[in-house]
């Protein structure tokens, strides 16, 4: 499958959607007066998709690896941040298990793809 677009990209659309999720979990409730972990959770999960698509910008396969990188990174940092709000019972386990999963998941994906553009041809803004 050609990329054309960020948006195409199987680990942007997951961290979209764990973007969502986290908003809509920490927009209620304790969760939300903790403004320190809600702030740092969200700024994690949108550093996610964000790094992925500077990256995919950017156009060279190298530095669009580093982003990826860190939006790899910015997963352990959600998955850390679920702990403390699992721990303060600001979500249920069935719903930190939901996040924590996903973030492998994000995880997963972006490795792979690091791992293509490492050994791919491709040096240009598509990526096969």
């Amino acid at each position: 499958m050609k990329i054309e677009r960020f948006e195409d990209i199987a680990s942007w659309q997951k961290a979209r959607e764990l973007t969502q999720i986290i908003y809509k979990h920490s927009k209620g409730g304790e969760f939300a007066r903790d403004f320190g972990l809600r702030d740092q959770i969200r700024e994690a999960s949108v550093s996610i998709m964000s790094n992925i698509a500077e990256g995919y910008e950017r156009g060279g396969d190298k530095e669009f690896r580093q982003f990826l990188s860190t939006a790899k990174g910015s997963c352990g940092e959600v998955r850390s941040q679920l702990y403390v709000a699992l721990d303060q019972n600001y979500i249920v386990p069935a719903d930190f298990n939901q996040m924590y999963q996903m973030t492998m998941d994000i995880s997963r994906l972006t490795s792979g793809f690091m791992r293509y553009l490492g050994g791919s041809d491709l040096r240009g803004h598509k990526y096969k």
